[in-house]
């Protein structure tokens, strides 16, 4: 729908699989024959490849088509990967470009109505309705978050409040003045706005919000339930990229809390062996491809996402599903010849109350070999009760559970709560990597 009226559950969210498969054949052959006539990165590696649009006779045929990549989008930036003249581009967002040319994406008149509705669809699964008022902490600018939150909410029709990353003072501020019911905001920068209410003498628990939307990057269920715990909330996942859309990709259902519903009629989902490439059946633990299946300005074709998950069977929609976010495949750790993810740490200082959530990995080069240092806080409330000797036994007792779980030898220090790096806005940095220094 695009005619801006209040959004409610969308029919196709509760089609059969049977509707679903041939909405998404029908606009999949559409997608491809789209980027294979107007993007010649894509008529490229079609041809080289030996695939044409035409070759794909049902959903498993994509599977013949070759893989994108960011490499794909750098190397025809700024604006070789649109599929239409930029007359017909109406909004350009782009990535940071930290790690070299930004990714750039365009959208035309029907992509960000599409975009609206997703996210509106998306509010209205996390248990968001017209008459909620919204906090829109996400990043605005160049950055997708932000717009894209803030023109779902008005979609669905409720209020909205854009204030953007940062300045935590005056989120506090607004969230008592203004009491608004749903917040959307990374989770490391939810529990930062619990700590400055905390500092201002206010219990998160008896603020006005009742729904936290969260995602940018990924989070476990301890995290979920921290932050559920500290404001008396719901906490939902929510999943989006901008070579993709935007958040609105994909977004957890209120009355499951299970796992991120896709929403397949406009993205093809697929997980693949990040190392081969090879698709992998539902269920098997991969690396994250979508399909466009209706976006104009910029299709994506077998996107490499980096994302590692599970596609798992719809629950609360007939959507597949899903499984939250464990790490990145490009983020993944290897130290002395192990495997780390950043996530796994977290787990197991979420095993223990007297933690708090935030905490640091710092790499560095110990002669030939790495080395790991982490650091943990105490809660301030609790550091008394602790102890300084406390505090070495939890130092310990986590750097044997590193070492038995992970299976990678570190120092841990565990600090007063406030000693390790928050991040102001955006998300959170859990690596500080000094190795190549």
């Amino acid at each position: 729908m695009t005619d801006n009226t209040p959004v409610g559950l969308h029919p196709i969210e509760t089609a059969s699989r049977d509707e679903i498969s041939t909405l998404q054949l029908q606009r999949l052959q559409w997608s491809l024959s789209h980027a294979y006539r107007n993007v010649a990165q894509y008529r490229k590696k079609f041809d080289e490849a030996g695939v044409h649009p035409n070759d794909l006779k049902q959903l498993s045929d994509l599977a013949k088509f070759p893989l994108t990549d960011k490499r794909d989008l750098r190397d025809n930036y700024p604006y070789g990967m649109f599929a239409v003249p930029m007359d017909e581009v109406v909004r350009i967002h782009a990535s940071s470009g930290t790690t070299g040319k930004p990714t750039v994406v365009g959208y035309t008149q029907k992509d960000i109505d599409m975009w609206s509705d997703l996210m509106a669809r998306s509010i209205h699964a996390a248990g968001g309705r017209r008459d909620d008022i919204v906090l829109v902490s996400y990043g605005y600018g160049l950055f997708t978050g932000g717009l894209g939150a803030h023109y779902g909410a008005e979609r669905l029709g409720a209020a909205v409040i854009p204030i953007g990353g940062g300045q935590t003072e005056k989120q506090v501020q607004l969230i008592l003045d203004f009491e608004p019911t749903i917040i959307m905001v990374t989770p490391s920068y939810m529990l930062v706005i619990a700590e400055e209410m905390a500092r201002q003498g206010v219990d998160p628990r008896t603020c006005s919000l009742k729904l936290g939307m969260h995602g940018a990057e990924p989070w476990t269920n301890a995290m979920r339930a921290e932050i559920e715990t500290v404001f008396d909330c719901d906490a939902v996942d929510l999943y989006g990229l901008s070579e993709v859309l935007g958040p609105g990709v994909a977004c957890e259902c209120v009355e499951t809390k299970d796992g991120l519903t896709i929403w397949e009629d406009h993205f093809y989902p697929e997980v693949i062996d990040p190392i081969s490439g090879a698709p992998l059946p539902d269920g098997d633990l991969g690396e994250l491809v979508f399909t466009s299946l209706s976006k104009q300005a910029m299709p994506m074709v077998r996107y490499r996402t980096r994302d590692l998950t599970r596609l798992l069977p719809g629950t609360a929609r007939s959507m597949r599903r899903m499984a939250k976010v464990t790490g990145r495949s490009d983020d993944m750790l290897i130290i002395r010849g192990v495997n780390v993810f950043p996530s796994q740490i977290e787990e197991l200082i979420l095993k223990h109350p007297e933690l708090t959530p935030v905490y640091q990995l710092h790499l560095a080069k110990d002669g030939p070999m790495d080395k790991l240092d982490v650091y943990a806080e105490v809660r301030t409330e609790l550091l008394d009760k602790v102890g300084r000797l406390g505090m070495e036994n939890l130092g310990k007792t986590l750097k044997h559970n590193i070492k038995s779980y992970v299976g990678v030898s570190c120092d841990v220090h565990v600090v007063e709560e406030g000693k390790v790096e928050r991040t102001l806005i955006g998300k959170a940095k859990r690596v500080v990597d000094n190795r190549q220094k």
